[in-house]
């Protein structure tokens, strides 16, 4: 196959050859849903629908690109799959986020709302998914811990077990289950991406407060301490820019401080900004004060 096959408006079918273009320059634009399956999938024929029934739903919030991983095994071996359904989150030409496993329609939409994707306006959501409340990090943590107690070799439920434990402010479990996982899916993007969360979640650990962290700085411009943690504060409560502001303030001043701390800060924050604008800005920004 050369291009993608289109099964509908929103959902189609993804190839090797046009990956590039269809899934990652076209998440630019939209977030793209990456189904990767096999006819032979069991649980995958119950995921399919509603998969498809949600990106019609949607309408435009989101497309859902089909990867049957036979027909597709490098692709397949990009993301790493381990078993099948595998469903990715594709958002500013990066993977945001992902799950494996058929999850009923309500911890879908869930998902989804996680990362900001909503219905189209006008659209109703269906009956079922309005009468069941979201998910919450601890429901979520208490359905991984007994569907890995049943099955104990899905390693990818661990993945999953870590991220609902870093959503719910249990940093050092999350970091445990982290450092657990095999190394096939340490290197995950997901996991990358929890890292380097965990690390920053971590450096506030008995952190002054966001106000008396301001006011060091306010009192002495020099504080790096305090600029560190004011931009780490920043970050974790959605202040992106200026959070990423205060790191390169120090690179640009005292580039060596902690053996180049800010550099190593920026690094961390990057691979958990969705902004990919913001990203590349800012990547520009320290390499102009690097090189």
């Amino acid at each position: 196959m050369t291009g993608a096959q289109t099964r509908s408006e929103h959902v189609f079918d993804a190839t090797t050859e046009a990956f590039e273009k269809d899934v990652i320059e076209a998440s630019l634009q939209t977030p793209i849903l990456v189904d990767l399956w096999a006819e032979w999938c069991g649980p995958c024929k119950s995921l399919g629908p509603i998969l498809e029934k949600l990106a019609g739903e949607y309408s435009g919030a989101f497309r859902l690109a089909k990867i049957d991983v036979d027909a597709e095994q490098q692709l397949a071996a990009m993301f790493g799959v381990r078993s099948i359904p595998t469903v990715v989150l594709i958002s500013g030409g990066q993977v945001v986020d992902g799950f494996a496993g058929a999850l009923p329609e309500g911890q879908i939409r869930e998902f989804l709302t996680r990362h900001g994707i909503q219905p189209a306006d006008g659209a109703e959501p269906a009956a079922e998914a309005e009468a069941k409340p979201a998910e919450t990090p601890e429901e979520a943590i208490n359905r991984l811990q007994q569907a890995i107690a049943a099955d104990p070799d899905r390693a990818e439920l661990k993945l999953d077990l870590a991220l609902a434990l870093m959503r719910a402010g249990q940093v050092e479990p999350a970091q445990a289950e982290l450092d657990a996982l095999p190394a096939n899916l340490a290197t995950d993007a997901r996991a990358v991406r929890l890292r380097s969360q965990l690390e920053l979640a971590r450096a506030l650990a008995g952190a002054p407060s966001l106000e008396a962290l301001r006011s060091r700085v306010q009192a002495d411009e020099a504080d790096w301490e305090a600029r560190d943690l004011l931009g780490v504060r920043l970050l974790i409560e959605g202040e992106a820019a200026a959070g990423l502001d205060q790191f390169i303030d120090i690179l640009k001043r005292q580039r060596d401080w902690q053996d180049g701390q800010a550099k190593k800060r920026l690094l961390a924050a990057f691979a958990t900004i969705d902004d990919a604008q913001l990203v590349g800005t800012y990547r520009r920004k320290m390499a102009s004060l690097l090189f």
